[in-house]
């Protein structure tokens, strides 16, 4: 599978909202990734359903949402009505994994599980394989444009293991500081799509930033 590339919004111009969300729609970015935060789980405010629900009839890829919130099996049905088909939640922000993962399946919408840099990869041991999307965070949650953790490349390949041990159909996904310095050497390792925010919207062409990273060869 090629890999795929998720333009985060938390990056976009949020003066002129429309035009990001065409930008994305007019590349050859993939998904839509939207980064919501409650300033309880992440110490930072970010936006909520009312955006989503606002561009959802602008935006013609799919919306790939990651929930650094506290509780988010409260929101599932929410986000769902709001145009989410992908629910990514903290391992850490959730107390019954395996019940928040089957709910968002019965909500019809694909279930992913986020992992902060500092917790590892075993602890999907028991549920890998009813994931769809594993987010593994190359940064440490809350803001955007940190320094990427390279040890980032390291979990890639221990998930890789596990996804293939497990014989799971969980795609592997990387958020944080990820540009073209680091974007070749986590497809090698095994990712599957890659979040870039500030890397995408602080270019000067968007565009051609993004189809460089989706022409990225190993």
């Amino acid at each position: 599978m090629k890999h795929l590339i998720a333009p985060s919004l938390l990056a976009a111009d949020f003066s002129n909202l429309k035009k990001d969300v065409e930008l994305i729609n007019n590349s050859e970015a993939d998904w839509f990734h939207l980064d919501i935060m409650d300033g309880v789980f992440v110490p930072n405010i970010s936006f909520g359903i009312p955006i989503l629900e606002s561009i959802k009839p602008l935006a013609k890829k799919p919306f790939d949402v990651h929930l650094m919130i506290v509780q988010p099996e409260r929101y599932i049905e929410t986000f769902k009505k709001a145009g989410a088909d992908i629910f990514n939640v903290h391992y850490e922000a959730s107390t019954h994994l395996h019940r928040t993962v089957q709910t968002v399946h019965d909500a019809g919408m694909k279930a992913g599980v986020t992992l902060n840099p500092h917790t590892p990869v075993s602890v999907l041991e028991d549920i890998i394989s009813e994931l769809d999307l594993v987010l593994l965070m190359s940064v440490n949650p809350g803001f955007g444009g940190q320094k990427f953790i390279k040890n980032t490349f390291d979990k890639v390949e221990q998930l890789k293991e596990l996804i293939l041990r497990k014989n799971s159909r969980a795609l592997i996904q990387i958020d944080g500081g990820v540009d073209n310095t680091n974007a070749t050497e986590l497809i090698d390792k095994g990712a599957d799509v890659l979040v870039a925010g500030s890397y995408v919207f602080k270019s000067s062409n968007p565009e051609a930033t993004i189809k460089g990273l989706k022409e990225l060869s190993f």
